[in-house]
């Protein structure tokens, strides 16, 4: 019965600080390889039991093969008086990512064709990287640079590229079933805090706590560079995708935006419980359609692979002011939003592990709810916030075997718990049990069979 499964019963607050853990990862410089991830895996172990896997340089993954590792030691533009104008040292951000080792003597002018600037945003630093472009830059302000009028500039760069290897986490949570909700976050960005730290933040907490319960499904967080520790993951795993039945990818949560869904490939069950959730939460949000650009959700949702993964932000990458500069910092990033982030997200973990299929015992007509005692229970449901007569008649009503409890819930434009308290109440009267399997009329593989 549903009481098998243990779940959470009060107020949805993660077990740690999640504005901490971002600032005690702030100042890491991360990249696609590299000491820096591997760092940040450490710091994110301290809290759940991460596998660590580490991928070596130049193995074919899919159509890539992983890059040569990236490390750097520090990296400053000088005048010719040798004062420090530009010092990685002061913002991680300074230098363009995987920028090769280079010591010269440069005019401006040569300088200028390695200098990354936001002429429209002079006061910020912006990110840049070049992964595969053999080349190496500066990032500053466009405002820094416009002074910068000196003839010439000593750069210096003590960086290296090897070969080392690709290195993400991942952390399976078992369930009761072999099916499982895969959830992501890329972990490749040094400073930027909302677009990076707070999908790490929220998906450590959201592990934690998945890992002391007791589930139908089974939970895999994936700790990932992005785009290259998907393609990786993917590859090493091609032999049980099928086991994947929800999937999120979770980034920028902590910024005061509001809420943004992106659906996955397919409209698989993940984009209707989402829906659902942020419909009932009480926050503005919006519904965005499946797009190939964006996270790692393309990745997921490729077409030989078509997963059911979407895509839960609150700013939406390359629309906010902030995204991929310097600005991207510890205040942008905001405590309460970061928590409601992570209770909205343990709503819909909740609400996927408890979509069950139900069937009437007798479906030939409206039971007797009297005799039952089930208008009692119902008027002690409704005072603490749960179900109605209303919700309870939908259950009665949509109990067929071919409605899940989201279905009933979308049908009847009311919260999940509330269907779900009246399913309990229902399955408690003998009024309903499980399906014989799971409903399939509208090929809704989601839908599960109640324990």
């Amino acid at each position: 019965m549903l009481d098998r499964l243990k779940s959470s019963t009060g107020a949805r607050t993660p077990a740690i600080d999640l504005h901490d853990l971002v600032t005690e990862l702030f100042p890491i410089n991360r990249s696609l390889t590299g000491a820096g991830v591997r760092q940040t895996l450490a710091v994110v172990a301290r809290h759940v039991d991460l596998v660590i896997h580490e991928v070596p340089s130049g193995t074919p993954i899919l159509d890539w093969h992983v890059p040569a590792e990236w490390n750097i030691r520090r990296a400053t533009i000088s005048d010719m008086a040798g004062r420090r104008v530009v010092d990685f040292a002061d913002h991680n951000l300074h230098v363009m990512g995987y920028s090769r080792p280079v010591q010269a003597v440069l005019s401006r002018a040569e300088l200028a064709k390695h200098v990354h600037t936001l002429p429209e945003q002079p006061d910020l630093i912006p990110y840049r990287t070049g992964y595969y472009a053999d080349d190496w830059g500066f990032c500053l302000p466009d405002r820094l640079w416009r002074e910068m009028t000196d003839d010439s500039y000593r750069v210096d760069i003590d960086s290296d590229l090897t070969q080392g290897a690709l290195t993400y986490g991942e952390l399976f949570v078992p369930g009761l079933t072999s099916r499982e909700v895969l959830i992501t976050c890329h972990v490749c960005h040094p400073s930027l805090a909302n677009d990076n730290l707070s999908g790490i933040a929220v998906m450590t907490a959201l592990a934690m706590r998945q890992a002391r319960q007791t589930r139908r499904l089974g939970y895999r967080f994936l700790f990932l560079p992005a785009t290259m520790g998907a393609l990786a993951w993917l590859d090493r795993n091609q032999s049980h995708l099928d086991r994947v039945e929800h999937g999120l990818v979770l980034t920028c949560l902590g910024d005061p935006s509001e809420f943004h869904y992106k659906q996955s490939r397919k409209s698989a069950p993940i984009d209707r419980a989402v829906a659902h959730v942020l419909k009932h939460s009480g926050h503005s949000h919006e519904i965005l359609p499946f797009s190939p650009y964006g996270y790692d959700e393309r990745q997921f949702c490729s077409p030989g692979f078509d997963l059911p993964v979407g895509c839960l932000m609150r700013g939406v990458h390359g629309t906010f002011p902030e995204y991929h500069t310097s600005a991207d910092n510890l205040d942008f990033v905001r405590p309460e939003c970061l928590d409601q982030s992570y209770a909205v997200i343990e709503q819909v973990l909740d609400l996927l592990d408890r979509d069950y299929v139900y069937e009437r015992v007798d479906g030939r007509g409206e039971p007797q709810l009297g005799r039952r005692g089930l208008y009692r229970a119902i008027a002690g449901q409704r005072e603490a916030g749960g179900a109605t007569q209303m919700d309870l008649l939908w259950v009665l009503n949509l109990a067929d075997g071919k409605h899940s409890l989201l279905d009933m819930a979308i049908r009847a434009d009311v919260p999940f718990a509330r269907i779900e308290a009246a399913a309990r109440l229902a399955l408690d009267a003998s009024l309903i049990r499980p399906a014989a399997s799971p409903g399939s009329a509208s090929g809704d593989t989601g839908r599960s069979e109640a324990p």
